[in-house]
Protein backbone atom coordinates (compact mmCIF):
# COMPACT_ATOMS: atom_id res chain seq x y z
CA UNK A 1 0.00 0.00 0.00
CA UNK A 2 0.89 3.42 -0.85
CA UNK A 3 2.04 5.19 1.98
CA UNK A 4 0.07 8.51 2.61
CA UNK A 5 1.86 12.08 1.84
CA UNK A 6 3.04 13.98 4.32
CA UNK A 7 0.61 16.29 5.13
CA UNK A 8 -1.85 13.96 5.29
CA UNK A 9 0.00 11.99 8.02
CA UNK A 10 0.83 15.15 9.62
CA UNK A 11 -2.92 16.38 9.67
CA UNK A 12 -4.31 12.71 11.20
CA UNK A 13 -1.42 12.85 13.67
CA UNK A 14 -2.56 16.22 14.91
CA UNK A 15 -5.95 14.97 14.88
CA UNK A 16 -5.41 11.94 16.75
CA UNK A 17 -3.29 14.02 19.25
CA UNK A 18 -6.19 16.33 19.50
CA UNK A 19 -8.74 13.50 20.48
CA UNK A 20 -6.25 12.11 23.40
CA UNK A 21 -6.08 15.69 24.93
CA UNK A 22 -9.82 16.00 25.19
CA UNK A 23 -10.18 12.69 26.51
CA UNK A 24 -7.59 13.55 29.48
CA UNK A 25 -8.98 17.15 29.90
CA UNK A 26 -12.64 15.27 30.66
CA UNK A 27 -10.72 12.73 32.85
CA UNK A 28 -8.66 16.10 34.78
CA UNK A 29 -12.80 17.70 35.35
CA UNK A 30 -14.40 15.12 36.74
CA UNK A 31 -13.40 15.58 40.40
CA UNK A 32 -16.65 17.78 40.77
CA UNK A 33 -19.59 18.88 39.11
CA UNK A 34 -20.79 22.71 38.23
CA UNK A 35 -24.71 23.35 37.72
CA UNK A 36 -27.05 25.80 37.12
CA UNK A 37 -29.66 25.80 39.57
CA UNK A 38 -33.16 27.17 39.65
CA UNK A 39 -35.75 26.63 42.27
CA UNK A 40 -39.73 27.96 42.73
CA UNK A 41 -42.31 27.62 45.01
CA UNK A 42 -43.34 28.90 48.68
CA UNK A 43 -42.25 26.30 51.44
CA UNK A 44 -44.46 27.15 54.02
CA UNK A 45 -42.80 29.08 56.46
CA UNK A 46 -41.96 26.93 60.01
CA UNK A 47 -43.24 23.56 58.46
CA UNK A 48 -40.11 20.72 59.29
CA UNK A 49 -39.54 18.94 55.94
CA UNK A 50 -40.82 15.63 57.27
CA UNK A 51 -41.47 12.28 55.47
CA UNK A 52 -41.94 11.77 52.08
CA UNK A 53 -42.35 9.23 49.47
CA UNK A 54 -41.78 8.78 45.88
CA UNK A 55 -44.59 9.21 43.33
CA UNK A 56 -44.22 7.78 39.45
CA UNK A 57 -45.74 8.73 36.57
CA UNK A 58 -47.32 6.29 34.18
CA UNK A 59 -44.26 6.58 31.39
CA UNK A 60 -41.77 5.58 34.39
CA UNK A 61 -43.57 3.10 35.36
CA UNK A 62 -43.05 1.75 32.80
CA UNK A 63 -38.91 2.14 32.71
CA UNK A 64 -38.89 0.83 36.74
CA UNK A 65 -34.92 0.06 36.11
CA UNK A 66 -34.30 3.83 35.16
CA UNK A 67 -36.48 5.07 37.17
CA UNK A 68 -34.62 2.73 40.49
CA UNK A 69 -31.33 4.78 39.47
CA UNK A 70 -32.95 8.24 39.48
CA UNK A 71 -34.85 7.71 42.42
CA UNK A 72 -31.49 6.32 44.10
CA UNK A 73 -29.39 9.15 43.16
CA UNK A 74 -32.12 11.84 44.35
CA UNK A 75 -32.45 10.18 48.06
CA UNK A 76 -29.03 11.37 49.68
CA UNK A 77 -29.93 14.80 48.75
CA UNK A 78 -33.64 14.90 49.77
CA UNK A 79 -31.98 13.27 53.42
CA UNK A 80 -29.31 15.68 53.55
CA UNK A 81 -32.32 18.54 53.26
CA UNK A 82 -34.10 17.07 56.16
CA UNK A 83 -36.19 14.83 54.67
CA UNK A 84 -37.00 11.36 55.90
CA UNK A 85 -38.56 8.29 54.07
CA UNK A 86 -41.98 7.37 54.95
CA UNK A 87 -41.98 3.88 56.61
CA UNK A 88 -43.91 1.10 54.68
CA UNK A 89 -47.63 1.61 54.98
CA UNK A 90 -47.86 4.85 56.39
CA UNK A 91 -48.35 7.86 54.79
CA UNK A 92 -46.02 10.52 53.83
CA UNK A 93 -45.75 14.21 54.70
CA UNK A 94 -44.70 15.09 50.69
CA UNK A 95 -44.64 12.92 47.90
CA UNK A 96 -41.80 13.65 45.45
CA UNK A 97 -41.37 13.24 41.40
CA UNK A 98 -37.98 13.20 40.07
CA UNK A 99 -37.31 13.52 36.11
CA UNK A 100 -34.06 13.90 34.27
CA UNK A 101 -33.70 14.87 31.03
CA UNK A 102 -30.52 14.20 28.76
CA UNK A 103 -29.55 15.65 24.85
CA UNK A 104 -26.60 14.46 23.00
CA UNK A 105 -25.64 17.10 20.20
CA UNK A 106 -22.88 15.69 17.72
CA UNK A 107 -20.82 18.31 16.18
CA UNK A 108 -19.26 18.24 12.32
CA UNK A 109 -16.81 19.68 11.06
CA UNK A 110 -19.44 21.89 8.36
CA UNK A 111 -20.82 23.51 11.67
CA UNK A 112 -17.83 25.68 11.60
CA UNK A 113 -17.43 28.25 9.15
CA UNK A 114 -13.93 28.35 10.05
CA UNK A 115 -13.22 24.53 10.32
CA UNK A 116 -10.50 24.49 7.42
CA UNK A 117 -7.22 25.33 7.69
CA UNK A 118 -5.53 24.19 5.11
CA UNK A 119 -3.67 25.91 2.75
CA UNK A 120 -1.52 25.99 -0.49
CA UNK A 121 2.47 26.37 -1.09
CA UNK A 122 5.38 24.93 -2.30
CA UNK A 123 7.81 21.91 -1.32
CA UNK A 124 11.38 22.17 -1.93
CA UNK A 125 13.95 19.01 -1.89
CA UNK A 126 17.38 19.58 -3.34
CA UNK A 127 17.24 22.23 -6.18
CA UNK A 128 13.54 21.04 -7.32
CA UNK A 129 10.72 23.32 -6.01
CA UNK A 130 6.47 22.47 -6.64
CA UNK A 131 3.71 23.30 -5.43
CA UNK A 132 2.33 21.36 -1.99
CA UNK A 133 -1.51 21.04 -0.78
CA UNK A 134 -2.27 20.94 3.18
CA UNK A 135 -5.14 19.91 5.32
CA UNK A 136 -5.55 20.03 8.95
CA UNK A 137 -8.35 17.60 10.48
CA UNK A 138 -11.03 19.15 12.54
CA UNK A 139 -12.14 17.00 15.63
CA UNK A 140 -15.04 17.84 17.82
CA UNK A 141 -16.77 15.33 20.35
CA UNK A 142 -20.40 15.11 21.08
CA UNK A 143 -21.34 17.26 23.78
CA UNK A 144 -24.47 16.09 26.45
CA UNK A 145 -27.28 18.72 27.97
CA UNK A 146 -27.81 16.94 31.38
CA UNK A 147 -30.90 17.97 33.80
CA UNK A 148 -32.82 16.68 36.67
CA UNK A 149 -35.63 18.01 38.28
CA UNK A 150 -37.62 17.35 41.13
CA UNK A 151 -41.04 18.13 42.64
CA UNK A 152 -42.34 18.12 46.36
CA UNK A 153 -46.14 17.80 46.35
CA UNK A 154 -48.15 18.44 49.86
CA UNK A 155 -49.62 14.91 50.33
CA UNK A 156 -52.71 15.05 51.46
CA UNK A 157 -53.77 18.45 49.46
CA UNK A 158 -51.73 17.89 46.16
CA UNK A 159 -50.11 21.25 46.34
CA UNK A 160 -46.76 21.88 44.47
CA UNK A 161 -44.80 23.34 47.47
CA UNK A 162 -40.84 23.24 45.86
CA UNK A 163 -39.68 22.82 42.61
CA UNK A 164 -36.03 22.33 41.61
CA UNK A 165 -33.91 21.38 38.55
CA UNK A 166 -30.09 21.50 38.17
CA UNK A 167 -28.79 21.72 34.51
CA UNK A 168 -25.48 21.30 33.14
CA UNK A 169 -23.19 20.26 30.15
CA UNK A 170 -20.14 17.61 29.62
CA UNK A 171 -19.01 15.75 27.12
CA UNK A 172 -20.16 12.47 28.32
CA UNK A 173 -23.30 11.28 29.73
CA UNK A 174 -24.62 11.17 33.80
CA UNK A 175 -22.97 9.06 35.73
CA UNK A 176 -24.57 7.84 38.94
CA UNK A 177 -22.44 9.97 41.51
CA UNK A 178 -22.86 12.85 38.43
CA UNK A 179 -26.75 12.77 39.06
CA UNK A 180 -26.32 12.40 42.86
CA UNK A 181 -24.45 15.59 42.19
CA UNK A 182 -26.67 17.61 40.42
CA UNK A 183 -29.90 16.62 42.85
CA UNK A 184 -27.79 17.88 45.42
CA UNK A 185 -27.21 20.87 44.02
CA UNK A 186 -31.13 21.06 43.16
CA UNK A 187 -31.67 20.73 46.85
CA UNK A 188 -28.79 22.68 48.34
CA UNK A 189 -30.47 26.05 49.02
CA UNK A 190 -34.06 24.31 50.49
CA UNK A 191 -36.31 26.08 51.48
CA UNK A 192 -34.77 29.03 49.63
CA UNK A 193 -35.30 29.66 46.38
CA UNK A 194 -32.46 32.09 45.87
CA UNK A 195 -31.41 33.76 42.73
CA UNK A 196 -32.01 31.75 39.61
CA UNK A 197 -30.23 30.92 38.01
CA UNK A 198 -26.86 30.08 40.13
CA UNK A 199 -24.33 28.07 39.78
CA UNK A 200 -23.38 25.42 42.36
CA UNK A 201 -20.63 23.56 42.77
CA UNK A 202 -20.69 20.12 44.45
CA UNK A 203 -17.27 17.51 44.92
CA UNK A 204 -17.79 14.08 43.71
CA UNK A 205 -17.09 11.52 46.70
Amino acid sequence: MKPLPTPWRRALTLAAAAALGGLFAGCATLNSVTSEVSSFGEWPAGRAPGTYAFERLPSQQQRAAETDALEAAARPALEKAGFKPAAEGVAPDVTVQVGMRTTRTEYGPWNDPLWWNGGFGYWRRGPWIGPSWSMSVYASPPRYDREVALLIRDRTTGKPLFETRASNESGSSATPPVMAAMFQAALMDFPKTGLNPRRINVPLP
